[in-house]
């Protein structure tokens, strides 16, 4: 590969990569081709199957036992493909609701978080996914973000202990 900016041969190593593009921190990509530049600085990531990335993610963080925070409900609400009010529609509330949760200005409830879990599932089924986790989620506790590390096996994306 060469360089788009600089037309000089790129380095390529495998590292670990913080992933932040899809809005959440603590998600870390292991053993990412990275391909850098040595005459311009110029850096690439090399991430295959984002699709399938954003899957693994999202089972990820439906399957944690403590409330969403406003960055996972965002990310789970463009996960699913809805725009804020069509997802207000579907959670049988209001956008303006909606507009709060993913702010911070008003937590989401439980039996709405449930029914988000719930629809992400619907949407892009987990196999080892059990309803009576969703149970396990304490609602009085404090919210937590997600720490997750992601990595690839035989071609699919695998949920790591972070």
């Amino acid at each position: 590969m060469t360089c788009i900016e600089c037309g000089t041969a790129m380095k390529t190593t495998r590292e670990n990569v913080k992933y932040d593009a899809v809005g959440l921190r603590g998600v870390t990509l292991q053993h990412i081709e990275v391909r850098r530049c040595p005459s311009c600085g110029e850096v690439e990531y090399v991430i295959p199957d984002i699709e399938g990335l954003h899957r693994a993610l999202a089972s990820a963080v439906v399957l944690k036992p403590a409330p969403l925070s406003p960055a996972e409900i965002r990310f789970l609400r463009t996960f699913l493909g809805l725009s804020g009010a069509d997802f207000a529609r579907r959670m049988g509330t209001t956008a303006e609701s909606v507009s709060r949760w993913e702010h911070g200005k008003l937590p989401m409830n439980p039996t709405a978080d449930r029914l988000l879990r719930l629809m992400v599932v619907h949407e892009a089924p987990v196999a080892s996914y059990a309803l009576d986790s969703l149970t396990q989620i304490l609602p009085k506790a404090t919210t937590k973000p997600l720490r997750v590390g992601l990595t690839r096996v035989k071609s699919v994306w695998k949920t790591i202990a972070a």
